[in-house]
């Protein structure tokens, strides 16, 4: 479905865009007119990370006037694998700070405009309503509940990626023309149900694949040439390498873009997702320790004390990276399936353990509810072990 373009050209080009822009001023879809729309376009970049490194980079060099970057994260190493914007002299720099020096290397001719906050349900309306389109780079579902309702409620369309392992999907959600978020998923999936890329990992180069059909997409809606992902949803597989384009109809009972929605405005979209289960909440009341109470618990341990079992319940590759002293790996879904549980012991307190602290919480209530009422888990887990007490271990 082609679609009317979203801006008004600017009213000229200097020599020194048509100089820049030129290849894309003699393809005739796009042409002049076409260019002075991009030059005319504000478009706000939700996240400088993975989907954002190569998103607002390739808008950068396609001439878009102005960028907003909404980035509160610092640069850790771990990002350097597929965040390409940033570099190794960035480690620990603001990612909005690095992300736009990055951008001025690219196109000093563009506006960037940095927002350094965590977006949220006090700044996420006001933000939004200084741009005409909206490009996400976000990892979690809260956040983009909230960037498709603000949308939504806004008239704005909303150029949508998401990225796992090999896997990539991506759209365009403009509920004008055509379905949003929630028609695709009405309700997120249960808590610890989908991994995040930190839990699970992510192919670098995946972000670039998905990141330039973002940019693609907003090419598109801003200049209005070809057919955007509007209705449909372009799903890729890096390691078949195929492309799959599925049809996504708008939901006549969509909870906010229906005729009669039942989302009126902005929700408390964490209490929405759920980070735990309600289950987990129950379970870690008075039954989470610290890092440096497991510590003393391993020294006792190692003194002959007490003994206890302590159980990681993350993936054998996160064990190979880093492990904490003296535990052992029975993976979360191990629990879920029931597997663990007879070869749990009944004579003796068990420890749980995962990356932060999510994922043991949900094993905490699965345990916790096969009987065992004297299991604990970490708060913080392996990465608040590593930062507390073994800091020459890496993290990830």
């Amino acid at each position: 479905m082609s679609l009317p373009p979203l801006v008004e050209p600017a009213a000229e080009l200097t020599v020194e865009e048509v100089r820049r822009y030129s290849r894309h001023i003699i393809i005739p879809d796009v042409g002049m007119v076409g260019q002075k729309r991009l030059k005319n376009a504000k478009v706000l970049c939700v996240g400088a990370g993975g989907l954002g490194s190569p998103t607002l980079m390739y808008l950068a060099a396609a001439g878009v006037g102005t960028l907003g970057i909404v980035e509160f994260d610092t640069v850790d190493e771990s990002n350097l694998q597929r965040q390409i914007i940033h570099g190794q002299s960035d480690i620990g720099r603001s990612k909005a700070q690095s992300a736009a020096d990055s951008v001025r290397e690219i196109n000093p001719l563009v506006n960037i405009n940095i927002h350094e906050t965590r977006l949220d349900n006090s700044n996420v309306m006001e933000l939004f309503s200084q741009y005409d389109l909206i490009v996400d780079g976000t990892d979690n579902f809260a956040t983009r509940y909230m960037v498709n309702d603000a949308c939504v409620l806004l008239n704005k369309p909303y150029i949508w990626g998401s990225i796992y392992r090999f896997d990539g999907q991506a759209s365009v959600f403009w509920s004008e023309y055509g379905p949003c978020y929630r028609c695709l998923y009405p309700e997120p999936p249960p808590p610890g149900m989908v991994p995040s890329c930190a839990e699970g990992g992510v192919l670098g180069v995946l972000c670039a694949s998905i990141g330039s059909i973002q940019v693609n997409e907003a090419i598109k809606v801003l200049t209005g040439i070809g057919e955007p992902l509007v209705g449909s949803l372009m799903v890729y597989d890096a390691l078949e390498m195929t492309y799959r384009k599925i049809k996504v109809r708008k939901d006549p009972n969509c909870a906010i873009c229906s005729d009669h929605p039942t989302v009126t405005g902005l929700i408390d979209y964490e209490y929405f997702c759920g980070s735990v289960s309600e289950e987990a909440k129950d379970a870690i009341v008075d039954s989470t320790i610290s890092v440096r109470q497991l510590e003393d618990m391993l020294q006792a341990r190692d003194r002959g004390e007490t003994d206890f079992l302590l159980v990681d319940v993350r993936e054998p590759n996160e064990f190979d990276i880093v492990r904490i002293p003296g535990s052992v790996l029975i993976p979360k879904n191990e629990f879920l399936m029931g597997n663990a549980l007879e070869g749990m012991p009944q004579d003796k307190p068990i420890v749980l353990h995962c990356k932060v602290g999510g994922r043991s919480a949900e094993v905490l209530a699965v345990v916790k509810g096969a009987g065992f009422s004297d299991a604990v888990h970490v708060g913080g887990g392996v990465l608040a072990w590593v930062s507390q007490i073994e800091p020459d271990k890496p993290t990830y």
